[in-house]
């Protein structure tokens, strides 16, 4: 039996047990993936080595991370992928030998995505709310699928000037522009990406003000519970363009299970499976 899991807070809704499993057993795959959600075991996040230690003494083969620990836990893992040392945080972690290797499957889910789910989106000026781990990601999917103008807007104004250094080396055409949160401006933008947890079940809300928004405008949400956000409700009654979570969680879900159990998953069969929980 191979274990897997999932850390967090707030996870009880997640898909993510569900789609590896079915993905498992459809390959004549034993595996039990199990939620640690520090909500709901009281834990702290300075419980969150422990937790890694636990895991890796229990013999599991890996595990998927999620808010709030994506970057927190970078330095409690043995070694980085390529793909968490571009993005600068993790949300899978492979377990051999003992030693843990953190990757970034996040980046990928949201590019291909964004790709498939709104190929006519113009990407000239894009307009990113969220700078934390998942954000990272989002980011770098942006710039390679070639956005020319990133504008970050974050509740931590240090956390996205960190994330616009690291994206300037890598992205050198690219301008990327740091925005108050609180000062949003919409009216030139091509697209809006909330990258935040606003918007989920236990955090509703939206991370914009939706009445600035114009029926050219494209809104994408990495939230996928629920699948309709109050901000995508408010886009499409807007006349925009949008693009819920389900395409992201769905490809690094994919991409994660290959790295976790060293079986190469199946897309269209996990988007099935999703559609059927």
């Amino acid at each position: 039996m191979m274990k897997s899991g999932l850390i967090g807070r707030s996870i009880q809704a997640s898909r993510s047990p569900w789609l590896h499993e079915e993905e498992a057993r459809a390959q004549g795959l034993a595996l039990r993936y199990t939620l640690v959600d520090f909500d709901a075991l009281s834990l702290p996040d300075s419980a969150l080595g422990d937790q890694l230690a636990r895991m890796r003494d229990e013999g599991y083969h890996g595990f998927n991370v999620t808010y709030p620990f994506k970057q927190a836990v970078m330095p409690l893992l043995d070694d980085l992928a390529e793909s968490a040392r571009i993005v600068g945080a993790v949300n899978t972690v492979a377990i051999r030998d003992g030693r843990l290797t953190g990757h970034n499957t996040d980046m990928i889910g949201f590019r291909e995505s964004l790709r498939s789910g709104l190929p006519e989106a113009r990407l000239d000026h894009v307009l990113q709310v969220g700078a934390g781990g998942a954000g990272a990601a989002v980011a770098n999917a942006l710039l390679s699928l070639g956005v020319r103008r990133l504008r970050l807007a974050d509740v931590d104004v240090h956390r996205a000037r960190e994330l616009a250094e690291r994206l300037r080396g890598h992205f050198l055409d690219a301008v990327i522009d740091i925005v108050a949160a609180d000062r949003l401006n919409l009216d030139a933008v091509d697209g809006i990406v909330n990258a935040t947890p606003i918007g989920m079940t236990s955090k509703p809300g939206t991370s914009i003000e939706t009445a600035a928004l114009r029926a050219e405008q494209w809104v994408a949400d990495i939230v996928y519970f629920p699948r309709e956000t109050q901000l995508l409700r408010e886009a499409r009654a807007a006349g925009c363009s949008v693009l819920d979570g389900t395409g992201m969680v769905i490809r690094q879900a994919a991409e994660a299970f290959e790295i976790i159990t060293g079986h190469r998953a199946d897309v269209a069969r996990m988007n099935t499976a999703f559609e059927r929980s």
